[in-house]
């Protein structure tokens, strides 16, 4: 059998087309530019089936329509961020009667190369200086996506009720550059509210399960 790759040794030959993540199956992938009202659809029927036949229809419809409402409204606003997938946690986990409140948004930007009057002397420099400026009070640390060149960032970010954020939650998120495009940047942004303190035992756990995923990352070539 072939070893397969790395995206280093790939870089050279042609750009990164893709990407595969391996996730528990509790999680759901809904793509953000073709096919997703399909998976919205398919959800939330999933999600709706689960629910007692004998529940009170007085009490479940209401439940059924706030649920739903919440629902595409994060998918309409993971597409207004240029995402390209989202993946939420739709069953339970285990003994656990709840879904985590944690989500998956993966996006692709464009950083710039160079700015006015400063050099980098690699990609991850360019990064690091600006996500620095972006969140001052984040863990930053670089390294790398399968073989490609990234930038860690872990913070806390702040409830803002104008913009229908309730509670605050902790985030992670990776940036990696795409091989063989120093112009595109790939962003795998994960979310918790814990248990309802983003620095809880739960958000600590939930933190560590996102980096071993990351660990799963794997560049496509088509």
């Amino acid at each position: 059998m072939p070893i397969e790759q790395t995206a280093a040794a790939q870089e050279s030959s042609r750009p990164a087309t893709g990407y595969r993540l391996l996730l528990p199956s509790q999680w759901a992938q809904v793509p953000l530019r073709l096919g997703t009202e399909e998976a919205v659809d398919h959800i939330l029927e999933d999600m709706f089936s689960r629910i007692p036949e004998y529940a009170p229809t007085d009490k479940i419809e209401p439940y059924r329509r706030e649920i739903a409402k919440r629902f595409r409204s994060s998918v309409a606003q993971a597409q207004q961020r240029n995402g390209l997938d989202l993946y939420v946690p739709v069953k339970p986990v285990g003994d656990q009667e709840f879904n985590l409140g944690a989500s998956i948004l993966v996006t692709e930007t464009t950083l710039p190369e160079r700015q006015r009057g400063a050099t980098y002397a690699d990609p991850t420099d360019l990064a690091i200086q600006l996500l620095s400026r972006d969140s001052p009070n984040a863990d930053l640390s670089s390294g790398e996506v399968d073989g490609a060149v990234a930038v860690r960032r872990e913070f806390v970010a702040k409830a803002d009720p104008s913009h229908g954020v309730e509670v605050a939650s902790r985030r992670v998120e990776y940036i990696a550059s795409v091989p063989g495009d120093s112009a595109r940047w790939f962003v795998a942004a994960f979310s918790t509210v814990g248990g309802g303190d983003p620095r809880d035992e739960l958000a600590e756990v939930l933190v560590e399960w996102f980096d071993a995923v990351m660990a799963t990352f794997r560049w496509r070539f088509e």
